[in-house]
């Protein structure tokens, strides 16, 4: 049996088996995490500078925990995105809220040595660990640049895809973010945005906001360090466009035939447009 079919299988059992009211506890649990998280979320007005400091801070630890809380799945999500940009051979690529460069390294994997892929993020020691994996494994055709995801130090139209992984959310303007990414990308190339949202199966829905507003900010803050990073992570994830308003963002931009692809039971989306002409 395929571990898809086994994964929904399971569901399926869980679903008829659950205890309604056990449902509706972990609900009530999530709901009060959530009240009391999204009220940490920093004013609009200081998100960037916010978000900025809290990534120079986890930067030691961003890898490991990464691995530690996606039970390593986030380099399956990574690829997929990838697979989505089309990136050809020689191809060039940007992927903005680089961090450590996880998704430019397989783009840079893709475009080969006569192609260029540039990973932008405005954490300056995100990018230095970035820099160590790109010197370790020995990747000529990729460059990291320290750039604001709303200032793109690019041209229109430079590159034949425009990427994001699990960064868009972060943006203090996500709208002006997605436009940035259109504007510098060419006529018919690719813009996708990797990011979490919230599942569609009730069941699973109750466990992962039960488990990403309970469990995430202490092992997070555990092995971290700064509890603060991992609960801004559940809330600002509960806090996000749904997928429905990310592709009208994505579509009012100039993207066309934009796609949605729900990973993990939707608690990982996968948007992807083509750039008008």
């Amino acid at each position: 049996m395929q571990s898809c079919e086994f994964v929904k299988l399971i569901t399926n059992r869980i679903r008829r088996r659950i205890d309604p009211v056990f449902v509706m506890t972990i609900q009530a649990s999530g709901k009060n995490s959530t009240e009391r998280a999204v009220n940490a979320l920093p004013a609009p007005e200081e998100k960037a500078g916010y978000v900025q400091a809290m990534f120079d801070a986890i930067a030691p630890r961003y890898d490991l925990l990464n691995s530690v809380l996606s039970v390593r799945m986030h380099h399956g999500w990574r690829r997929v995105a990838a697979d989505k940009a089309q990136l050809k051979s020689g191809g060039v690529a940007l992927d903005i809220c680089t961090g450590t460069g996880d998704l430019a390294l397989e783009l840079a994997r893709r475009a080969g040595a006569k192609g260029l892929v540039i990973g932008s993020d405005f954490s300056a020691p995100m990018l230095q660990l970035g820099e160590k994996k790109k010197a370790q494994r020995s990747v000529p055709a990729l460059e990291f640049v320290l750039a604001d995801a709303l200032k793109l130090p690019f041209p229109e139209n430079a590159f034949d895809a425009v990427t994001v992984a699990f960064g868009i959310r972060n943006v203090a303007d996500v709208e002006a973010g997605i436009r940035e990414m259109a504007r510098v990308t060419t006529p018919d190339g690719k813009v996708v945005i990797l990011e979490f949202n919230s599942p569609r199966n009730p069941v699973f829905a109750a466990l992962y906001q039960w488990y990403s507003f309970n469990v995430l900010p202490r092992l997070g803050g555990l092995i971290s360090g700064r509890r603060a990073a991992y609960n801004y992570l559940p809330s600002s994830v509960k806090a996000f466009y749904s997928r429905e308003e990310i592709k009208e963002m994505m579509e009012r931009a100039g993207l066309k035939n934009v796609t949605i692809t729900d990973l993990t039971f939707g608690s990982v989306v996968v948007h992807r447009g083509v750039k008008s002409k």
